[in-house]
């Protein structure tokens, strides 16, 4: 329905299986799968020790700001695939045009930089993986690959709600 900004008229029941079919919200579900995913792998199996030295490093090359920014940003998308799930919910409920506007140009904004951000990410884990000494991964070996892999995942999931924001 050709409404405003992508919704029709307001107001109406909610229908839950006529809103789950709907491509945004799978695309939204799927992108909060895969960064709970990413950021469940590198909290989980991210940071390991040596057998003779207790002090944790990341799995990535030993660098911490990898760890940290594949668990930063697959937080934050998580949140906002929250957030906008919500917003999806309540959004055939708001009559005031520019609400709905602004909300749409938030959802574009965000899924736009969260691709880019994904593909940083990406492109960061990989590079720091293949840096990675063999002998220096005792376990966590999976999840990292995982969380690579997931975050190219990402990229193509956020670029599909950026599309679906348009």
């Amino acid at each position: 329905g050709g409404g405003a900004y992508g919704a029709a008229k307001a107001g109406g029941t909610f229908d839950l299986v006529r809103f789950v079919q709907q491509p945004q919200v799978l695309a939204r579900i799927v992108s909060a799968v895969f960064a709970l995913i990413v950021f469940a792998c590198l909290v989980g199996d991210g940071y390991m020790s040596r057998p003779e030295d207790p002090q944790l490093y990341c799995i990535f090359n030993r660098n911490e700001d990898a760890c940290r920014y594949g668990i930063g940003i697959g937080v934050l998308a998580f949140l906002a695939c929250i957030f906008f799930f919500m917003v999806d919910v309540y959004f055939p409920q708001i009559s005031n045009t520019t609400d709905r506007k602004y909300l749409v140009l938030a959802d574009l904004g965000f899924s736009g930089l969260w691709t880019f951000l994904w593909f940083i990410g990406f492109c960061f884990l990989t590079n720091q993986w293949s840096w990675t000494r063999a002998e220096d991964v005792y376990i966590g070996a999976d999840s990292a690959r995982a969380a690579i892999t997931f975050s190219f995942f990402s990229i193509f999931s956020w670029g599909l709600l950026l599309t679906f924001a348009y």
